[in-house]
């Protein structure tokens, strides 16, 4: 049953409600877009949003839990827009093609406006009705916080630190170069924002290695330990049997013909293990669609069902009041013309009947997964909806729709493509994040309208923030998605190497294959495939740092004995680690962007000295994870 605390329903609508909303939003959406091109992963902000909005109303005076919920309904919006945004348009750089900063944004909004527009007719559906089969496990949780913030029982205090002792790590671990002297050859200052990592070399052709960031020590205290230990498990087996194993067996076979074995085997190991990392990956969204379908079934069974019977029929109160229909049959039609009609939407420099083509395709999927999204999240949650395969299926498909027009081969078909995928992505990302809030709002008896409108206003400013973050890191000149010193962008990675692949790139299907023989037999022994799969593919120092951050998670909740609220103020502090890295080195990258500064070469290895205070200052922030985890004594 729902609390129905709109007893004013003009104090969930305010100045204060909205500008905290716009300005966490942007904040925390550019601290994800950061994250999501270094680590390949993003994580729900509704939590710490809500906690950082309740804090900022008590600072201005009070506030009813409505303003809050309001708040943070506006704020989170960011989040799903950086997921679908930087998991496809950095393939664009990779490509050669530079996209308008205009064009990124336009594209984030319109992928966000379509999973709004096209959720909102489902919201009484799955919200509502469905709340015994549909939990929506952070929509509750993110509508307990609001209530013991309001309550003063909150943590909120933690998310404080995080933030500020984030910021602070970020600086002195990637700044520091900054301080240098410039170098004249270079032309600027010196800049290189890539984290520090400590490396243990156990093989001849194989090494352990750490990363020092404070951002993926979060990522596993918010995942836990048993994600974090199955993601170390396949960077692992990438770093210590796959690579050892590649570069042994290459050196053996060019020694034999009498060249130079260890010239030639780095390199050509790296790409090889890179194609297992893509077919594992590839098959773990393939065998999380497979497992889902019985789900996806339903799904559409459920919402043709409940259209049918009217569910989607305007509300008479405010608390169970949508936007009107006219408005989204409006938006979307809108929606359709701008992606057909509008040159240099989507890229790659279409004539209209394909970029009709593209447009049809956008609708298609987007109608196919929005409510797919919308009611997985319902079950396993934001951080888990397999946004990234939904991605591939549309990449795909559409790709194959250009192959059977025989324009495959055409200069900008892959843009093209790229940019349709960019658009699903973003929708099916951001229905599942405004059904999480919806939920929230409906059980502290907020107004899904209002919610709704916040939702899209949050949608017209994040995106261009986002689209801010990408350009600046894609216009470095040393570095950005292409140089020796490119932000991983892994997700983006795979999204390009699988639309080369379908429209008739040169792919290695073979070690594309045996990467998906490696995920499944994972998944045939209980493993989550995606888990194992992107330890596969991302960095053995990624995987290391974020099994660290779950390890640390395990002790917390040993010693709070099932005590949920002392866990919370464990992840707050995590979440604001996220957000004050990504912040700090979103600034560094506006710094260099600003003044013209150059990236050199690799940051330089650290003397023991260095490598002793950069593993204290990892220290430092587990400590802080713990003491936020401990249980508040009366």
């Amino acid at each position: 049953m729902a609390e129905n605390s709109a007893s004013d329903p003009s104090r969930e609508l305010s100045v204060k409600s909205v500008a905290c909303g716009l300005l966490f939003g942007a904040l925390f959406g550019a601290a994800n877009a950061y994250l999501g091109l270094k680590a390949g992963l993003t994580v729900s902000t509704s939590i710490p949003i809500a906690v950082l909005s309740a804090a900022a109303f008590r600072l201005m005076g009070g506030g009813t839990i409505l303003e809050a919920n309001l708040s943070q309904t506006i704020g989170s919006a960011s989040s799903s827009l950086a997921t679908g945004t930087i998991f496809t348009i950095p393939a664009l750089f990779m490509w050669g093609e530079r996209p308008g900063y205009a064009q990124i944004a336009l594209l984030a909004l319109c992928g966000g406006l379509l999973g709004i527009f096209a959720m909102v007719p489902l919201r009484r559906l799955l919200i509502v009705q469905g709340d015994a089969e549909l939990p929506y496990p952070e929509g509750r949780a993110c509508a307990e916080v609001l209530k013991n913030a309001k309550s003063g029982a909150s943590n909120g205090r933690w998310i404080f630190i995080g933030l500020g002792v984030g910021a602070l790590l970020k600086l002195l671990i990637s700044g520091w170069p900054l301080l240098s002297a410039p170098d004249a050859a270079a032309g600027g200052l010196r800049y290189v924002p890539e984290e520090l990592k400590l490396t243990l070399d156990f093989l001849p052709n194989g090494a352990l290695t750490l990363s020092i960031d404070a951002v993926l020590l979060a990522v596993g205290f918010i995942v836990g330990y048993r994600a974090a230990s199955v993601m170390v498990a396949g960077g692992l087996l990438s770093a210590l049997v796959l690579y050892p194993l590649v570069t042994k067996m290459h050196a053996v076979g060019v020694a034999a013909d009498g060249g130079a074995a260890a010239e030639l085997s780095f390199g050509a190991a790296k790409g090889y293990v890179r194609y297992l990392g893509i077919g594992a990956v590839a098959a773990a969204g393939l065998i999380t669609v497979l497992k889902t379908a019985p789900t996806m079934g339903k799904s559409f069974a459920a919402v043709a069902r409940g259209l049918k019977r009217g569910s989607a029929a305007n509300g008479d109160v405010a608390t169970d009041r949508d936007l009107p229909a006219w408005t989204l049959i409006v938006g979307l039609a809108a929606l359709g013309a701008v992606l057909a009609f509008v040159p240099g939407v989507l890229a790659g420099d279409l004539p209209l009947h394909l970029r009709l083509l593209a447009a049809g395709a956008v609708i298609l999927f987007g109608f196919l997964f929005v409510p797919v999204s919308s009611r997985l999240v319902g079950v396993i949650g934001v951080s888990s909806n397999p946004t990234s395969a939904m991605a591939l299926i549309t990449l795909a498909g559409t790709a194959l729709f250009f192959v059977l027009l025989g324009r495959a081969e055409e200069p900008g078909t892959k843009a093209a493509v790229l940019t349709v995928g960019t658009v699903v992505c973003v929708a099916a990302s951001k229905a599942g994040d405004i059904s999480q809030d919806l939920k929230t709002g409906w059980l502290v008896g907020g107004s899904p309208a209002r919610q709704q409108v916040g939702q899209i206003a949050a949608a017209l400013l994040s995106s261009w923030v986002v689209a801010g973050v990408v350009m600046m890191i894609g216009s470095q000149e040393d570095g950005g998605f292409t140089g020796p010193n490119a932000m991983p962008a892994p997700q983006a990675n795979l999204m390009k190497t699988i639309i080369e692949a379908v429209v008739g790139g040169s792919l290695p299907w073979d070690l594309v294959a045996m990467g998906g023989g490696i995920t499944l037999v994972s998944a045939l022994v209980g493993l989550a495939p995606l888990q194992i799969a992107l330890g596969i593919y991302l960095p053995l120092a990624t995987m290391t740092t974020i099994f660290v951050g779950g390890c640390v998670r395990r002790f917390v909740e040993a010693r709070a004995q099932g005590d949920a609220q002392a866990v919370e103020g464990g992840v707050l502090c995590a979440s604001g680690f996220v957000a004050g890295v990504g912040l700090a080195g979103v600034t560094l990258v506006g710094y260099a962007f600003a003044a013209d500064s150059k990236r050199l070469g690799e940051l330089p290895h650290p003397n023991g000295a260095e490598n002793v205070a950069a593993l204290l200052l990892l220290a430092v922030a587990s400590f802080l994870l713990v003491r936020a985890g401990r249980r508040e004594r009366a």
